[in-house]
């Protein structure tokens, strides 16, 4: 099974910076996409970036312009570089990976436990 570990999720100022890291570990042959999500209280869980794995990137528009997602293939890890952070961007960051395990021709989306970030005014 795939374990991914989210680091770097804390209070913050508003206007403040974060970054946010995930790694993958297990028998992983290959993983695809990765990504970040975040769900508010009473919310439900949303977008925030994704990246391929050959470094293409798409990002929503409540974060677009504030937020770099990068990845290093060679650690399995996904970063998340939050910038200009407003009140809003207040959730629980859920990193995901899909994933191909060796001994299985399926790919599976992979999620992590979720780290909370804080924005205070």
């Amino acid at each position: 099974q795939v374990q991914l570990v989210e680091s770097g999720g804390g209070l913050v100022q508003a206007g403040g910076s974060l970054r946010l890291s995930c790694a993958a570990s297990g028998r992983i042959r290959r993983i695809n996409d990765m990504g970040w999500y975040r769900q508010a209280p009473g919310k439900q869980r949303e977008l925030v970036a994704i990246i391929t794995s050959g470094g293409f990137t798409n990002q929503s528009n409540s974060v677009k312009g504030r937020v770099t997602v990068s990845r290093d293939n060679a650690k399995n890890t996904v970063y998340l570089q939050m910038n200009s952070l407003k009140l809003e961007d207040t959730a629980v960051y859920y990193c995901m990976a899909q994933a191909q395990e060796y001994g299985t021709i399926f790919v599976r989306e992979n999620w992590g436990q979720g780290t909370q970030v804080t924005v205070s005014s």
